[in-house]
């Protein structure tokens, strides 16, 4: 990934939480097959190595398992938007300006191994329902399913867990821009692309207090 100086991410706390909000990530991995992907919801977990591990599963039917352990990268899509030169003050003096896109993104580098232990998916399914059921008036919990459904429908997956050796994050905002640039996009953003203040402010520079 290009990572000019200004748009380096370098607190792990930040990665984390990059990782946190927007856990659908893609699943990248060359083989002998040739280069693969999938998607695929990864939660964080801090132990297994010095970076944690990221943990999920897959279809038993999706042949990616079969690779065995192997090198892998996780990528974690945080904000994104199209960035209009219209919003510029510079398009009314002077025209010189040109869109770009903003965003922050996350790699994490690792590597992979396919998991078949029942008690490992169990965990691993009930971690994720609990994670995205959390903030509903009434969450669904794995235990609300009969045990043998759930035991039969765990036969059909296969854990996946990448021990993470590297992480790189990039949050390109503008941040090289000036005040009066950043805060226009920050009005754009909000105003034309209905993008909520907190994503506007990430993804523009500018602090939404």
């Amino acid at each position: 990934m290009y990572l000019p100086h200004h748009f380096v991410m370098t607190e792990t706390s930040a990665l984390r939480d990059i990782i946190d909000r927007y856990p659908f990530a893609t699943l990248a991995l060359a083989s002998d097959r040739g280069v693969m992907a999938d998607h695929l919801p990864l939660l964080f977990g801090s132990g297994g190595g010095e970076h944690g591990v990221l943990r999920g599963h897959i279809a038993r039917a999706n042949h990616l398992w079969r690779e065995g352990d192997i090198e892998a990268l996780a990528i974690f899509h945080g904000p994104q938007a199209y960035i209009t030169p219209n919003w510029y003050p510079d398009k009314r003096e002077h025209g010189r300006v040109v869109p770009t896109w903003n965003y922050q993104i996350v790699h994490a580098h690792g590597r992979l191994r396919f998991i078949h232990d029942p008690a490992w998916l169990l965990n691993v399914v009930s971690d994720l329902s609990e994670r995205f059921e959390r903030s509903r008036a009434t969450p669904w919990s794995v235990a609300d399913a009969p045990a043998d459904y759930i035991e039969n429908m765990c036969r059909a997956i296969v854990g996946v867990e990448l021990t993470i050796k590297r992480l790189t994050g990039k949050h390109k905002a503008s941040q090289h821009k000036s005040d009066a640039e950043r805060e226009a996009i920050y009005r754009g953003l909000q105003a034309e692309d209905g993008i909520a203040a907190e994503a506007a402010a990430s993804l523009s520079g500018r602090s939404s207090r």
